[in-house]
């Protein structure tokens, strides 16, 4: 194994949130008298951010005048309840560990509030994250690869010696973006059919072909 780090989208790659994102989103739509969206179109919706999620569901976009009150109340609702339903993929930990125990280091890189997404780091996979990194102002999200610098730079890591696990098109580019070494997931939020037409190359259906491929690297 030539790797020292693996940096990892987080919904849909290692925790399924779905259930929790539909339920705030529907929560946020039904506060503000708006059609609720069925799990489906919520899914279509993730990969891109809150601010981008919000965009897709309420009607007429951000020209919607409730559309900053949806979105508020989506992150008031989110930040209440975003362990519900929310659980890591079956084998996901015993990944984590199995690379740990060789060496390599873990961070998160994720379009989320970070403050969820430090939040759920700490609550499922406690010390095995070194850096979490969310959506904040001060960052460009993905694909730009501002978050996946700053978790190099905390790991202390070169783009060569890491590896970029995720699950959708917009992780593709982002280990694009970065210069890092891919291994895509088809068990989340996208078919594989996306992620080939995205430019993935490795693409892996569970964590032992996952654990194989970033050995391979």
């Amino acid at each position: 194994m030539n790797i020292r780090a693996v940096i990892w989208d987080l919904d849909g790659t290692l925790l399924n949130t779905l259930g929790d994102l539909a339920a705030a989103a529907n929560a946020a739509l039904a506060m503000n008298d708006m059609p609720v969206k069925t799990t489906e179109e919520i899914l279509r919706a993730i990969g891109n951010g809150i601010r981008t999620l919000i965009v897709r569901i309420v009607p007429g976009g951000e020209s919607n005048p409730l559309f900053s009150k949806v979105y508020d109340d989506f992150v008031a609702y989110y930040g209440a309840h975003s362990r519900d339903r929310t659980q890591p993929y079956a084998g996901i930990p015993e990944l984590m560990d199995a690379l740990s125990a060789k060496g390599v280091k873990h961070a998160v890189v994720s379009n989320k509030i970070d403050f969820a997404v430090k939040e759920l780091c700490a609550t499922y996979f406690g010390g095995r994250v070194a850096a979490a990194i969310g959506d904040d102002p001060s960052r460009r999200r993905k694909p730009e690869p501002d978050g996946v610098l700053e978790a190099m730079r905390v790991l202390g890591v070169r783009a060569e010696e890491t590896a970029y696990v995720g699950d959708s098109e917009v992780d593709v580019a982002t280990a694009k973006n970065a210069g890092l070494h891919l291994c895509a997931v088809s068990w989340g939020y996208r078919d594989e059919s996306v992620l080939r037409e995205a430019g993935a190359e490795t693409i892996c259906a569970a964590p032992d072909e996952l654990l194989a491929a970033l050995e391979a690297i």
